[in-house]
């Protein structure tokens, strides 16, 4: 698939690895829709970089469907879905205030898994209509935390290895409709998040890495989904980006 002449759909589209990759696919050509629920951030991106964008909260059915439509109607159709959307929280299971909140478990895995899942689904059956043999590619964003999540990371590493684990049944259950399916684990990358640390934690994260010693750009993200897009044989693959980093 040709980037030039892609329709992307990238979840978390408004800041981070999400805004990056939007970016990507625009300044290669693609027709970009930004899904995101800051409106504000979302509008200026998309009149940035001449795409669309959609208020949306992957968590809701009846609100992913309305982007997935107005995405349709903007761009004619949807070849690609870049799936940024999600949250990281950091919580003991038993910590001084008691128990792990189930709450906060629940609404990690419902923003980063369900949400994923929720959005994909729709896009996949967008995809479907489109002339073959190859109709999509669907990237996930998993996270380095679902093969060695650290302590406080039960919630967030449950989420993400659920987006790992579900990678290959996803890319074997679209086959039959000419859609890849892929994922990303990235390791600690200079997002929103992370800048807003003082620099000593930001610098003390970039050690842990092997090497290149910094944390990831967003940009390095958004060129490895660039190019899982149009590498086309790449397909039901769990990608790490994470300069070797083995969290312990």
């Amino acid at each position: 698939m040709e980037l030039t002449a892609a329709r992307a759909v990238v979840t978390g589209g408004a800041s981070g690895l999400g805004a990056a990759t939007a970016r990507h696919l625009a300044a290669e050509g693609a027709q970009v829709t930004l899904f995101d629920r800051d409106s504000e951030r979302g509008m200026a991106l998309a009149a940035e970089i001449g795409g669309t964008f959609a208020a949306v909260d992957v968590t809701d059915e009846a609100s992913v469907a309305s982007g997935v439509a107005q995405a349709v109607a903007a761009m004619g159709g949807i070849d690609v879905l870049v799936n940024c959307a999600g949250i990281a929280t950091g919580e003991r299971v038993v910590g001084r205030e008691g128990p792990h909140r189930l709450e906060s478990f629940a609404r990690t895995v419902a923003i980063n898994l369900t949400g994923s899942f929720n959005v994909l689904r729709l896009v996949a059956a967008e995809m479907a209509k489109n002339p073959g043999p190859e109709r999509g590619v669907i990237v996930n964003t998993a996270s380095i935390a679902a093969f060695d999540g650290q302590k406080g990371q039960a919630a967030y590493a449950a989420s993400k290895g659920g987006i790992a684990g579900m990678t290959l049944p996803l890319a074997r259950d679209l086959a039959t409709q000419g859609i890849r399916v892929c994922a990303i684990a990235p390791g600690t990358f200079a997002t929103p998040m992370l800048k807003g640390l003082p620099i000593e934690v930001q610098e003390s994260l970039a050690a842990e890495v092997t090497f290149p010693k910094r944390l990831g750009e967003p940009e390095e993200y958004a060129r490895l989904a660039g190019f899982i897009v149009s590498c086309g044989y790449l397909n039901g693959e769990v990608i790490r980006l994470d300069g070797a980093l083995r969290m312990r």
